[in-house]
């Protein structure tokens, strides 16, 4: 019996293409007897219906003709024709859709600048990427003709319609999610009657079933992908016309009708938001609820459209301020958010009342304009004023206070929430790790191949940070660009998606690329976030914790991918699986991020960052050499950050060859693969050792020692043979781990307003693992492949870094700059009527210097300067300030002792 998918193909293709046509029917129905007017989006969506009637006709002549059988069930004389079905794209219609789509978002505000620009930017990625994979899909075969007719000689060259299909499908997926989420941050700012905000809410969700489908579409595409890779495997491919030879006929058939199913609900869905204003006037009750209707809510603001409506006036609602990332650019400074929040002014009255008449008339009426009918018929009850508050009736938008006056107790939940960032990306790296070297190893890539893949993922760091990142994190702050880098990360992990299947070397070393990206403008923000949010003295704790905790991620997601996912992955076939990990994490990147527009993150103005670097003037703007010791320390910071993370880098990729050639026989136990987890695991857990470090020695101290152990066991891994050299080789896991983060938070003190700058720059410096480990491997060469011997690089890379500790060490001037000092954050005095300080609830006015103008001042006590007390550091707490109070009036000690000075008393005593 001949088996056939054409008639589930046929019945569903049809099915939904006829619910389609009848939402677009009833969205006629009530843009032109209800509403009386039709725009732009209708037309679109006019139009994209009569595409998607095409493509639906192609699919089920296609049936007719053998779409649904095997190939070689479908006799000879109809393959033109099945190839003339096949042929009809659907990009066209998709690009018609969502731009019909974006373009309806635009009414939604008419003054949000931001919203409008990335409606525009949306719908031009929308547009490029459809006419570049329409093309493609024309121009598929060479020559042309032979896409529909095999030429006789058999001499034909074409480009396989699933490697079209799955290059299409991150763009889709990644436009349905911006579609999904673009009006978010708009429509929940309204306050509505709890009827109409669960209708609101289900009205826009349905979008989200658009990139179910493609999600369901693209895992037949995968099917069809891996079954033409089996069959290459087994001889039966073919590299010329790839249609007879692939089966597509079979696996196409359900890729065509899900392909369908999505274009159609997606039509659905753009329709259900046009459908209110008839839904209205059928069922009013069901709209309007039993106390109040729908078009109450918005009385005051189309009486005031109206001449007509005139007789109550329009009241202009309390609004809150928006959030930072949608303000105006040009309410934005070099001081951040919070202080353009600040500075900018309120929107002018007629400004509010002009976008919410805009949006109410969305919400109702679907349009900008209403009938006499429609009019009368909104304004017949006395309305209340539209009504805006936070994200529904439970998120607290409260301005958060900086996060640089933060007490260690005030800074747990933002650097909680930030740290989860931190794990994120471990896994994704972990993850990207193992994928780089499985990829190479089913598709045959050289070393010199998954060297490239390598350079691809850290030539990220060299152009996101100063290109992307810093202009996030100085116009829009810390909260847009963790968005920000979310979203590029998102994209390059739906990225991966496809292009593991297609095994082709340049969309694979792409993803890496863009996931670099994505990382580098995250590390942009996190790691001075993490810095900077609390006392100052804590920052290298705080940083060395947070990174342990994405060391751990990655440990984990290393292990899980090598010992559950990766375990029986021998051929492309297999790889197809761990796709769906990807997929996963781009869709929780996309959630994180939309959880983090949504909660309050604290910021730090460069205002704030200036007038805590003015705290130690004295130590700050001391010169070296006529060069500020503030620049000095930060350029040999990135130069030793720099090679730093290029050895970390070449010791990653080689290990496993180090740990073959230690121990040619093997472990009884343990694979080379093993000993590299292993020694991830003890750079993890390295970090929860240097931040404990940190509370009893000074950082530089740290930084010394571990640069000390690191010279050491490099030129011992690089001599010693066996399961001794082996071990030696584990210590330099253990000695790297907490290099970074200290080199990072030292590298930030005292720069002021330059602080987010050189937080760019600093993670630039992460891109040193671009070139580096292809010098590693030019020494094994040298060396005839003896990889113990290429280490020498280690030991140069090394040496190299060394140069900061020992500068930290020898330099006075660098030493009083970097040594934290005690409380050392912005509190900021509130006086009482008497001029004494208040006493707040957490202790701020007892770390008051009391110098008359509200700031506070270092200790200048020379006995007890941080930097002059050997290798210890000072006792402090982690949680709060010692708890002591102190009475004194506002000017200062006749001595010149402050309160950093007595609180350091009160803990030696």
């Amino acid at each position: 019996m001949v088996r056939s998918r054409a008639t589930p193909t046929l019945v569903v293709t049809i099915v939904f293409f006829v619910l389609a046509s009848i939402f677009v029917a009833l969205r006629f129905v009530s843009r032109v007897g209800v509403v009386r007017k039709v725009v732009l989006h209708d037309y679109l969506i006019l139009l994209a219906w009569v595409i998607d009637f095409g493509f639906v006709f192609a699919i089920c002549y296609g049936t007719t003709k053998g779409l649904g059988l095997h190939q070689q069930d479908v006799p000879p004389s109809s393959n033109a024709a099945l190839n003339t079905s096949e042929y009809v794209a659907n990009n066209p219609v998709l690009m018609v859709l969502k731009t019909s789509i974006l373009t309806f978002y635009i009414v939604l505000s008419k003054t949000n600048k931001i919203f409008r620009w990335a409606i525009f930017a949306t719908i031009l990625v929308v547009n490029a990427a459809g006419i570049a994979l329409t093309m493609v899909n024309i121009f598929q075969c060479e020559p042309v003709s032979a896409a529909i007719w095999l030429p006789a000689n058999g001499n034909a060259n074409c480009f396989s319609i699933v490697t079209i299909y799955l290059s299409s499908a991150p763009v889709n997926l990644i436009t349905d999610v911006a579609i999904f989420f673009l009006p978010l941050p708009i429509l929940t700012q309204l306050r509505l009657p709890r009827k109409q905000k669960l209708i609101l809410i289900i009205t826009f969700s349905f979008g989200f079933f658009t990139a179910v489908v493609d999600v369901i579409r693209v895992a037949y595409l995968q099917s069809a992908a891996t079954s033409n890779a089996v069959q290459k495997t087994n001889g039966l491919g073919d590299d010329g016309n790839s249609k007879l030879h692939q089966d597509f006929s079979w696996y196409g058939a359900f890729t065509f009708m899900w392909s369908a199913v999505e274009i159609n609900v997606g039509i659905i869905c753009a329709c259900v938001p046009s459908l209110k204003p008839l839904a209205a006037r059928l069922l009013p009750r069901m709209i309007r609820g039993s106390t109040e209707s729908s078009s109450t809510q918005f009385g005051s603001a189309v009486r005031s459209k109206f001449p007509r409506a005139e007789a109550a006036p329009l009241a202009i609602p309390e609004i809150q301020n928006p959030p930072a990332s949608f303000m105006a650019p040009g309410a934005y400074t070099d001081q951040g958010p919070a202080a353009a929040a600040e500075a900018a002014p309120p929107p002018p009255p007629h400004r509010l009342s002009q976008e919410l008449i805009e949006m109410s008339d969305f919400l109702v009426n679907s349009g900008p304009g209403l009938s006499d009918d429609t009019e009368s018929s909104a304004t017949t009850d006395p309305s209340p004023p539209l009504n805006m508050t936070t994200f529904f009736d439970f998120v607290n938008l409260k301005k958060p206070k900086s996060m640089l006056a933060m007490s260690n107790k005030e800074s747990i939940p933002p650097l909680a929430l930030t740290t989860i960032l931190f794990f994120l990306w471990g896994i994704g790296y972990g993850f990207l790790d193992t994928l780089n070297t499985q990829f190479g190893w089913i598709t045959g890539v050289s070393t010199w191949g998954s060297l490239g893949l390598h350079a691809a993922y850290y030539g990220g760091y060299l152009v996101s940070p100063l290109t992307i990142g810093r202009f996030m994190l100085k116009i829009w702050g810390f909260k847009s660009t963790f968005i920000a880098g979310l979203f590029i990360y998102a994209c390059g992990a739906l990225i991966f998606w496809p292009s593991a299947v297609l095994r082709s070397f340049p969309p694979f070393a792409i993803s890496n690329f863009i996931v670099g990206c994505g990382f580098g403008v995250l590390e942009t923000a996190a790691n001075p976030f993490i810095s900077l949010c609390g006392p100052q003295e804590n920052a290298e704790i705080r940083l060395n914790l947070s990174q342990a905790i994405q060391a751990t991620g990655s440990v984990l997601s290393a292990v899980l991918a090598e010992k559950v996912l990766f375990r029986s992955v021998t051929s492309a076939a297999n790889l197809v699986r761990f796709q769906w990990t990807y997929l996963a994490i781009g869709l929780f990147d996309l959630l994180l991020a939309a959880a983090f527009y949504y909660l309050p993150i604290p910021e730090a103005t460069d205002d704030d960052l200036q007038e805590l670097a003015d705290r130690r003037k004295d130590d700050v703007t001391a010169r070296i050499f006529g060069l500020p010791v503030v620049w000095a320390t930060f350029t040999l910071a990135a130069f030793s950050q720099f090679w730093y993370v290029a050895s970390q880098e070449v010791l990653i990729f080689s290990f496993t060859d180090y740990v073959q050639q230690q121990l040619p026989n093997g472990s009884a136990d343990l694979m080379p693969l093993d000993f590299l987890l292993l020694g991830r695991g003890l750079f993890a857990l390295g970090r929860f050792v240097a931040a404990i470090a940190n509370l009893f020695f000074k950082p530089r101290w740290i930084l010394l020692v571990s640069y000390i152990g690191l010279i050491v066991f490099a030129v011992l891994a690089k001599e010693l043979h066996g399961m001794s050299g082996v071990v030696i080789g584990l210590m330099l896991f253990l000695f790297e781990s907490g290099v970074f983060s200290i080199t990072f938070a030292i590298s930030l003190r005292g720069m002021g307003r330059h602080t987010k700058t050189a937080a760019a720059i600093m993670a630039t410096t992460i891109g040193g693992g671009t070139f580096y480990p292809f010098f590693g491997e030019i020494a094994r060469i040298h060396h005839h492949g003896s990889v113990p011997s290429s280490y020498v690089v280690l030991v140069v890379g090394y040496s190299a870094s060394a140069i900061f500790p020992l500068y930290l060490m020898l330099v006075p001037q660098a030493k009083k700059q970097v040594d934290p000092v005690l409380n050392d954050y912005l509190h900021r005095r509130r006086l009482t009527l008497r001029g004494r300080p208040s006493r707040r609830k957490n202790g701020d006015a007892r770390n008051e210097t009391g110098n008359g103008n509200g700031h506070s001042t270092p200790p200048n006590n020379k006995r007890d300067h941080y930097s002059l007390g050997g290798v210890l550091s000072r006792p402090r707490s982690l949680m709060d300030e010692p708890s002591f109070t102190v009475g004194f009036e506002t000017a200062p000690s006749a001595s010149g002792v402050s309160v950093h000075d007595l609180a350091y008393e009160h803990d030696r005593t």
